[in-house]
């Protein structure tokens, strides 16, 4: 026997439902595409993408690569995202224990900008840091430039007999570089048995905007560098002869794009790198092979100096990870595209 009242509770129930599917709906829109993340000590980026029927994110935090969140979901207008790392130590009773740490990012949209919070729990499980976070909305990636059409200006020689026109982009860490015979020499020396010593990464004094970059390095076996491209785009510099095709290897966009081609020479050699950059779409000449073909560059590397894409930058080498030399640096500029 049907109750009285039960259709009507029913297709409320429905209506009710349908209504707060559009609202998760609009509340999931606002956040998708790339994001710019700024925060007190460092740059961040995310993308939010809803692709066969789910939510998911790619996030680079300051530092490394970017990575896929753990999860990602939208509850109550807000966007939140996890990512997990497991974190081994040994308790006071000496048994070692893993522990999955989980920092959780939480934004809440205001238009083109978001605003919240990234909750990093310690390790110990007592307290954690929180980083207020602002974000603003990536502007669309513009189409390939044709290359053949680009106007340059007149090439600038970064490099002299000295470091004039360089300075070290961490005034307080231990310098590690100094030009020699015409090449700069980034040595950071570490003593076995004492503590690591944070050696500084070096940049332009001039800021650029798009651009031709010729410049030679030589890696030595086991060592890595990177070149910064306005300070916020990595090439990466690293001893990877011989290894499969990988974004961190030796001409990749650090993390983000994969060399066409293996084109590295062996560790100790000379090798000549060719890169321009145009309308933030990225071309890699390795060793006189085209290892990157105009892609487009979806955000910043990891130890960019800023979040903000659209504004010049220095040329700045990494410094704080091994021995590597450079010679021979020019940059031209592009003045109309």
């Amino acid at each position: 026997m049907k109750r009285p009242g039960s259709f009507l509770t029913v297709f409320l129930v429905l209506a009710l439902t349908g209504t707060s599917f559009v609202n998760a709906q609009d509340d999931v829109k606002q956040y998708l595409g790339r994001w710019a993340l700024h925060f007190q000590e460092g740059m961040g980026w995310l993308k939010v993408e809803q692709k066969k029927g789910y939510l998911d994110a790619e996030l680079l935090w300051r530092w490394g690569s970017v990575l896929p969140v753990a999860n990602v979901y939208v509850e109550g207008g807000k966007l939140v995202a996890t990512r997990v790392r497991n974190e081994e130590f040994t308790d006071a009773g000496g048994e070692k224990r893993i522990h999955t740490l989980t920092q959780t990012l939480t934004l809440e949209g205001r238009g083109d900008q978001l605003i919240g919070t990234m909750v990093m729990p310690h390790k110990d499980g007592v307290g954690a840091d929180v980083y207020y976070v602002h974000a603003d909305r990536i502007p669309p990636i513009p189409p390939a430039p044709d290359l053949s059409k680009v106007k340059y200006g007149k090439p600038i020689k970064l490099l002299g007999k000295d470091l004039t026109g360089w300075r070290l982009l961490e005034p307080n860490a231990k310098n590690g570089w100094r030009v020699e015979n015409g090449v700069l020499i980034n040595d950071p020396v570490q003593v076995p048995g004492q503590p690591h010593v944070q050696y500084a990464n070096l940049r332009t004094d001039a800021v650029f905007n798009d651009f031709n970059l010729k410049i030679k390095v030589n890696v030595p076996a086991g060592s890595n560098s990177g070149i910064y491209l306005r300070g916020i785009y990595e090439v990466q510099v690293l001893d990877s002869y011989g290894k499969p095709l990988d974004s961190h290897n030796m001409g990749a966009l650090y993390s983000r794009i994969t060399p066409l081609m293996s084109a590295e020479k062996k560790a100790g050699e000379w090798q000549d790198l060719n890169i321009t950059l145009c309308q933030r779409h990225l071309t890699v000449i390795l060793n006189g092979k085209k290892i990157i073909d105009n892609q487009p560059i979806e955000g910043v590397t990891g130890g960019a100096m800023t979040s903000d894409e659209l504004r010049p930058g220095p040329i700045y080498l990494q410094g704080d990870h091994g021995k590597v030399m450079y010679k021979d640096i020019v940059l031209t500029p592009i003045v109309e595209e």
